[in-house]
């Protein structure tokens, strides 16, 4: 499903290069949970944002089921990102006048679907989630377990073959993160291919295979 081919992130600070990404290439198969762990400045946002279409290589080639992404330009990784991939971050990044259901319908507001229709897949999703009960809830009327599972209905509202998952535990106490992480699984079992990018190794070694990156490379 995903192909990376000796992909270099390199950014100019001054006179020098810098080396975010050195020669990345890895892939990552269909239905497969992954963790992707480095310590801060290891590289893993950056690959985090190469993976999600978010940014693109400075050097290298990324298929992502067998197109070639890093020739796209911004509309059309917007479009791929949409209907590919589902975005979980550590910071939740709800809006906080919304409800739960109108948090979750917020990724199909620009697709040609009724209010009707959207409201439904919400509902849908966020009883994937377990949250069928606070579905009119704002985030501040929701414990941090809860609103990270509120931001995994959204990235599941539109049925994406991957789920990128940026640190998910990170602001949650451990039972949440304990929950949160049971979630994963299941989705892992419902089909979904995750990918989840984390410095914790208690976390990584949930999944089913670990990259470990430092400095820009694949260390193992």
């Amino acid at each position: 499903m995903i192909n990376l081919q000796h992909v270099y992130k390199i950014y100019k600070l001054g006179n020098n290069d810098v080396y975010a990404l050195n020669d990345i290439s890895l892939e990552i198969k269909q239905h497969e949970f992954v963790s992707i762990i480095g310590p801060s400045g290891s590289g893993k946002s950056t690959l985090m944002h190469i993976l999600g279409c978010l940014d693109v290589p400075t050097k290298g080639k990324y298929f992502l089921d067998d197109i070639d992404v890093s020739l796209k330009d911004d509309q059309e990784l917007a479009y791929i990102r949409n209907k590919k991939i589902g975005f979980v971050f550590q910071g939740f990044n709800l809006l906080p006048k919304l409800t739960a259901i109108e948090n979750v319908e917020l990724p199909l507001i620009y697709s040609n679907i009724s209010q009707k229709e959207r409201t439904q897949k919400a509902i849908e999703a966020l009883s994937k989630v377990g949250l069928e009960n606070r579905l009119y809830h704002k985030p501040t009327e929701l414990s941090g377990g809860q609103q990270q599972r509120v931001a995994i209905a959204r990235a599941l509202i539109g049925n994406p073959p991957i789920i990128l998952a940026d640190e998910p535990t990170g602001n949650l106490d451990s039972a949440s993160g304990v929950e949160v992480m049971e979630l994963f699984h299941k989705l892992h079992e419902m089909g979904n291919t995750i990918i989840l990018i984390t410095h914790d190794s208690n976390i990584a070694k949930q999944a089913s295979r670990i990259i470990k990156i430092m400095d820009g490379k694949v260390q193992e």
